[in-house]
């Protein structure tokens, strides 16, 4: 499950045409963390992945594995 997210997000996120330091700027952390969320373990915290979801119009539901569109 973590695999998948990770990589919903790691594709959302380069879709976005965002470089990394625009995208942490937006959310609220340093653009090594959102390196990290790409490709490391490390998922954001609910409140950063909300914001993530939010800036990026992506949908949680499609990024969790709820819903594949």
């Amino acid at each position: 499950m973590t695999e998948m997210i990770k990589e919903r997000l790691r594709e959302e996120i380069k879709a976005s045409g965002l470089t990394t330091v625009e995208i942490a700027k937006k959310i609220g952390v340093s653009p090594e963390m959102v390196t990290q969320y790409m490709t490391t373990k490390k998922l954001p915290k609910l409140d950063t992945f909300a914001r993530l979801c939010k800036e990026l119009d992506l949908s949680s539901d499609y990024i969790l594995g709820l819903k594949n569109d």
